[in-house]
């Protein structure tokens, strides 16, 4: 399995991006895909994730603010980032689960 993330940028506090995350090769033993982000000097963070059943999980200080979603094929995620605040600014990775794959960062900038 691939991943390759797009959609990042430069945003305004208050903004919304999407994000896309496109996996190529065979997601039979991928039991979930989501994304992380890292920023400047802290360790990198689970954002969120959707499992194989639909099931989906948020990092706290995303709720009610991102929302994963995937396509029909289960092959394409995307992080639809709402009321973007500059503490969101980070390098966001997609990484599926079952074997651990990680895509290229796409970087997110958000300014106050």
């Amino acid at each position: 399995v691939q991943l390759q993330a797009f959609g990042g940028g430069l945003v305004q506090t208050g903004g919304s991006l999407r994000l896309s995350c496109a996996a190529s090769g065979s997601m039979v033993d991928i039991n979930g895909m989501g994304w992380y982000r890292q920023a400047p000097g802290k360790q990198r963070e689970l954002v969120a994730v959707i499992f194989r059943s639909g099931s989906t999980n948020y990092a706290d200080a995303v709720k009610g603010r991102f929302s994963i979603s995937r396509d029909n094929a289960k092959t394409t995620v995307y992080l639809q980032m709402n009321s973007l605040k500059p503490e969101d600014t980070a390098v966001y990775y997609c990484k599926a689960w079952g074997p651990t794959v990680w895509g290229q960062g796409t970087k997110v900038t958000v300014s106050s």
